[in-house]
């Protein structure tokens, strides 16, 4: 790839949506409430986790709905929903219908594969023997030609409804939604085959180490399959780990470092049978990260960063980092409020 200057114009952030087991209540709206405080900050998109067992968010569908109610224009995304639990129409109709009550800012990240934890989830969730069950991507395109709607049957085909007869199709339709579907790439065949079937690609601080060792080595790979495979002229953007100490108070500061020190062995070596490569977390001052982002040589060939807040912290602890991100270290990178024009229709984008 050839040398460009950084110039990000969009940032975003991925928040796990972690609650209390015994209140879930209030950590969801707690969520709800960081994006609302995201969206008055001037972040262009707030992404949501799906997870299953976990004490997180297991729906994304419904939990983006909520969020249409609690924000304006704030792009909403799913990072990601694990196609193989979905039934593609199904969640077609459901993600249709929150992205018309959010008039057209969701974008929906989907990934394919054999999905967590299906040895416990697949009894109850699949009829029959459910080992044989389709984890391909097939199941992706399928949720993909759902959302483009088609009228079903021939020309001629109609139901009968209490407005009448209708041609039948997916309601709602959501115009545009098909073209806001991205896919997360952790492989060369993931951003491969997102190249060449239309996604926009989601590239965060895990990937898989092919050939190489270095993640940064086997990032820009995984982006330029992807871009020589069709994806040059959609989005794509990048997620790190960043927790600015700025904002916080003395013994929060020590809690990040320790956070950022147990998880810097996993940084060393690619782990485990897949060669796993791990990025490293971006904890220090605005000025520390401001340099270790200038420096990272997966920035200057995006236009959109992703912060990927973590699991373990407080929600006052996700506000201070949203500050210290909006105001020491966003600007260094080019970012504005007024370039990011958060009023702006995603769809167009």
């Amino acid at each position: 790839m050839t040398d460009h200057k950084i110039a990000i114009d969009h940032i975003g952030f991925l928040t796990p949506g972690n609650y209390a087991s015994d209140d879930p209540l209030a950590g969801l709206e707690q969520t709800l409430g960081l994006l609302e405080y995201g969206e008055a900050l001037g972040f262009a998109s707030a992404w949501v986790r799906q997870r299953h067992l976990e004490p997180g968010i297991s729906s994304a569908a419904a939990f983006l709905a909520a969020a249409t109610q609690r924000t304006d224009h704030i792009q909403l995304g799913t990072a990601v929903i694990p196609i193989g639990y979905e039934n593609p129409y199904r969640l077609a109709e459901d993600l249709s219908t929150v992205d018309v009550l959010s008039r057209g800012r969701l974008n929906v990240g989907l990934s394919a594969g054999r999905p967590p934890h299906v040895d416990l989830i697949g009894p109850l969730a699949f009829d029959g023997d459910w080992s044989g069950y389709d984890f391909s991507h097939q199941r992706v395109l399928r949720f993909a030609d759902n959302l483009r709607g088609a009228f079903l049957g021939d020309e001629h085909a109609v139901i009968n409804t209490p407005f009448g007869p209708q041609r039948p199709r997916l309601q709602p339709y959501a115009k545009g939604l098909a073209d806001r579907l991205w896919y997360g790439g952790g492989s060369l065949r993931s951003a491969r085959w997102a190249g060449e079937n239309g996604f926009n690609l989601l590239i965060g601080n895990v990937t898989t180490g092919e050939q190489t060792d270095d993640f940064f080595e086997a990032q820009i790979r995984q982006l330029e399959t992807w871009r020589q495979a069709g994806g040059a002229r959609k989005r794509v953007a990048l997620g790190r780990v960043i927790v600015p100490l700025d904002g916080a108070d003395a013994g929060t500061r020590r809690r990040y470092l320790d956070y950022a020190a147990g998880r810097h062995a996993r940084t060393l070596t690619p782990q485990g049978e897949r060669r796993t490569l791990f990025a490293r977390d971006l904890v220090g001052t605005s000025d520390e990260i401001v340099e270790r982002l200038l420096a990272d040589p997966i920035l200057p060939h995006v236009n959109e960063l992703r912060l990927e807040l973590p699991y373990e912290f407080e929600q006052d602890e996700y506000r201070q980092i949203l500050d210290d991100v909006v105001a020491r270290i966003a600007p260094a990178l080019g970012w504005s409020q007024t370039k990011s024009n958060p009023s702006a229709n995603p769809a167009a984008a």
